[in-house]
């Protein structure tokens, strides 16, 4: 009869049997460490009986049984060189299982483990926390130094080992990135040594910035005055790219020593790396600090300054002046410092958004000309702040008054009292809210190819959508955000966001992160090649409308984005620019009919496979013809229920009353709470015309630049004939396409360099009125055209190393011509 070995019990009994070897300096290597699991789980590896990642677990537990009595009695420096001349000779790390790829397991190498312990200034009176334990290697050096060791490891075989190699320490079994939530209420660490997964989360899937959310959960448990010795990614700096996450991750804290270790410390672990190893004291301060940069543990020691004494503890419900926890949802803002008032700690907990309904609508404000200053008609937010700047709707508009709407949004108790969304922001996301509470009339099915939805009894109920009209300045961005923060505090953590270009991820980032998201909650689909899987298991996926569209014979990212979301996908689509959508329909154009635009065809088709979205319409232009409105499926303006029974007969009969029938539609939906549109006020706005005379010298240099032209112009028709684009024979157009192309190639690039040269022309009186205005404490604003950043881009391309080297470029209207 065999006898199956538990597989923790046999490692254990393998490093047992290692640890005993190192006591007595025996040479250990690959014959060892078979032969020692093979002895502990009773069969050898062909068999089965344990696997080659088996053996170098054994190996790290035996250096954790081990290492106290070896190097217990020595000095720091004595130690880490009797410990970097260990690992030279133990055998390298070659296999890697699915186990230690899924859950990160790249232990710390022992002498990096000895100055990590070095680095934290352990005291008889320190209650120590390893987040991501391992095999306990860490723990095994510090264990001596410290009142108590409190342990994590979520992998199930290692937490098991932890258990046998520290007897009666508890070894807790939680994701790190969440560790301050899971362990709240719990004794809190005075000190964390920490080496996290890097690059893989256990909620999230692959995500760069797993080792960052780690370091910010053992923050956040960290008592106030603790130190956190963290050993991070190489990304991980106050670099002009990872900056923002640098900054947020460390809020609160000080940065008291920086070190990086160069690639080959992690060698004999199978990878070739570079780490870097950061202390950091849980005080306010700075937190970018120059770095000491070496190629080994030994050599760090060496070059080590004298490590910075430990800041004073502080009990975490008496600080003088508390700080707001940091967490996914709290706001990034500072302001000026103000007179510390003694109240109640700080908290920022999820709870509903208070208000109150009224009865009768609130009094239409002050009109002026064609607009009414704002106000929500229908709801009244006591702790939330009026929006910064003034806001008016039109008198049409304000005349009519909104539903009393039900849903209560829950949002993180600082973005209401803290003012980072306003009383009318706020009014968005609850009638957002109110809208998805309920569904369009009717059941449908969605024809397969089709864009259009058939009623049907046994079909589908969809949600209702709403319309975010809002005009600049008034944070349709941030609205939208909220909207989805709402829904991700209730659970749905997968989210779309449509925007008009690949540039405004960074604009969906600044409006998710000032209300307290990460930048990296967003994820750029471009990450991923038409055809493979998104492998994020949640985060607000950001989809340009052009990618939208894009498809590939085998695939489409239509297809892409739908087997993300899942069938039963109830986030939120935000379809921002919405009006990019507009030729859904098709219609009349120049040349005559056209067909409807594939990226309006797109996103209609997105909303019909996704029946349970909650779709969030974004735009300021939401349609100049009611054609263009064929895109806004949800809002329930045809079919079951309506006056119109169809698409076609409402874009006909709502046409034929012309723009009084189109306001009548937006005052209709903003009566059914499916409608908000305001605008910043231009009350008290004035203007002058800078009027610029231009001198005899600049008449001449335009007169030359037009005679240049001239030429040009004249001899195009040659060069197209040289290039067999046309032949000048017979007279014919011998290629269409490439002739309109060159034309219009022609005509562009003209236009572009005489608004260059006529800007230029400006400046002498540009400059002057703008030091002048400075001269009078005012601001001023100017609008950048156009930054030749495409251009810019080409030219770079085109560049080899050396011209890189010495960059000189010409990106004036020289180089046009």
């Amino acid at each position: 009869m065999t006898t199956t070995i538990p597989r923790a019990s046999a490692i254990l009994g393998a490093a047992r049997t290692l640890a005993a070897k190192l006591l007595l300096a025996v040479p250990i290597d690959r014959a060892a460490l078979s032969e020692a699991m093979t002895e502990s789980a009773r069969g050898n590896d062909a068999a089965g009986a344990w696997q080659q990642r088996d053996s170098f677990e054994a190996l790290e537990v035996s250096l954790s049984l081990a290492i106290p009595e070896l190097v217990g009695r020595m000095d720091v420096g004595a130690s880490i060189s009797a410990l970097e001349a260990l690992a030279r000779e133990l055998p390298t790390h070659t296999v890697r299982s699915e186990d230690q790829i899924q859950f990160q397991q790249f232990s710390t190498p022992p002498a990096l483990a000895r100055l990590a312990v070095h680095l934290a200034r352990l005291s008889s009176d320190d209650m120590l926390l390893e987040p991501s334990a391992g095999t306990g290697i860490i723990a095994s050096l510090a264990k001596g130094a410290v009142k108590d060791l409190i342990l994590n490891e979520l992998e199930p075989t290692r937490a098991d080992l932890l258990e046998a190699v520290f007897p009666g320490k508890k070894v807790y079994r939680h994701d790190g990135a969440k560790l301050s939530a899971l362990l709240s209420g719990t004794a809190r660490p005075s000190v964390v040594l920490m080496n996290p997964p890097f690059s893989v989360s256990q909620s999230r899937g692959e995500d760069q910035n797993t080792a960052a959310r780690h370091l910010r959960a053992a923050l956040d448990h960290l008592l106030p005055g603790g130190r956190i010795v963290a050993i991070m990614p190489d990304w991980f700096s106050p670099s002009a790219r990872y900056e923002e996450t640098f900054r947020r991750t460390l809020e609160g804290a000080r940065v008291v020593l920086s070190l990086r270790l160069d690639k080959g410390g992690y060698v004999k672990h199978g990878t070739g790396i570079a780490v870097r190893v950061l202390v950091i004291d849980k005080v306010p301060g700075e937190i970018g600090v120059s770095t000491v940069n070496r190629g080994s543990v030994g050599e760090l020691f060496a070059a080590l300054p004298t490590v910075p004494l430990r800041a004073t503890l502080r009990d975490p419900t008496q600080a003088a002046a508390p700080r707001p926890k940091l967490s996914l949802f709290r706001s990034v803002k500072t302001g000026p410092a103000r007179p510390v008032i003694v109240r109640a700690p700080q908290t920022n907990d999820v709870r509903h958004v208070a208000y109150e309904v009224l009865a009768e609508p609130a009094a239409m404000g002050e009109q002026r000309g064609v607009y009414a200053d704002y106000r929500p008609s229908r709801v009244v937010i006591a702790e939330a702040g009026e929006h910064p700047t003034h806001l008016v709707e039109s008198a049409a508009m304000a005349s009519i008054a909104a539903p009393k709407p039900s849903y209560v949004p829950s949002l993180p108790e600082r973005t209401v009292t803290a003012r980072l969304l306003s009383a009318a922001q706020l009014e968005t996301v609850i009638y957002a809210g109110e809208a998805w509470s309920r569904d369009l009339h009717g059941r449908f099915s969605h024809p397969a190819g089709e864009v259009a939805l058939q009623e049907d009894p046994e079909g589908k109920l969809y949600r209702t959508g709403f319309f975010l009209g809002d005009g600049t300045g008034a944070g349709k961005g941030r609205q939208a955000a909220a909207c989805i923060l709402d829904q991700w505090l209730k659970g749905n953590r997968r989210h779309i966001w449509i925007s008009k270009n690949a540039p405004l991820l960074e604009d969906a980032q600044r409006d998710w992160t000032a209300i307290g998201g990460l930048p990296s909650d967003i994820l750029d689909l471009a990450c991923w090649k038409i055809g493979e899987e998104i492998t994020a298991p949640e985060g607000i996926l950001f989809v340009p409308y052009g990618t939208l569209r894009s498809s590939r014979v085998e695939d489409t990212r239509l297809d892409q984005i739908v087997r993300w979301a899942g069938k039963k996908f109830e986030g939120v689509i935000v379809f921002d620019e919405a009006h990019e959508m507009g030729g859904v329909a098709g219609g009349e154009g120049a040349p005559g009919q056209k067909q409807g635009s594939l990226q309006g065809i797109a996103g209609v088709l997105l909303q019909n496979t996704l029946p349970r979205a909650r779709v969030l319409y974004a735009s300021a232009t939401g349609a100049s013809d009611v054609n263009n409105l064929a895109y806004a499926v949800r809002l329930g303006l045809w079919g079951p229920g309506t006056a119109f029974a169809n698409r076609e007969q409402f874009i006909s009969e709502i046409r034929d009353g012309g723009i009084a029938a189109m306001e009548l539609v937006a005052r209709d939906l903003k009566a059914s709470g499916l409608y908000l549109a305001r605008a910043l006020s231009f009350a008290g706005v004035e203007y002058d015309i800078l009027r610029h005379d231009l001198t005899s010298e600049q008449i001449a240099i335009y007169d030359t630049y037009c005679e240049a032209w001239t030429i040009i112009h004249q001899n195009l028709e040659a060069a197209l004939e040289l290039t067999g684009i046309v032949d000048g024979l017979e007279n014919k157009t011998l290629n269409s396409g490439a002739k309109a192309a060159a034309r219009s190639r022609f005509e562009g690039t003209k236009q572009r360099f005489f608004a260059q040269v006529l800007l230029s022309l400006k400046l002498p009186s540009i400059y002057p009125a703008i030091d002048e205005h400075l001269a009078n404490d005012e601001c001023v604003v100017v609008q950048l055209v156009s930054t030749a950043e495409s251009i810019l881009n080409r030219r770079l391309n085109e560049l080899d190393p050396d011209e890189r080297e010495a960059l000189e470029l010409d990106l004036s209207p020289r180089e046009a011509i």
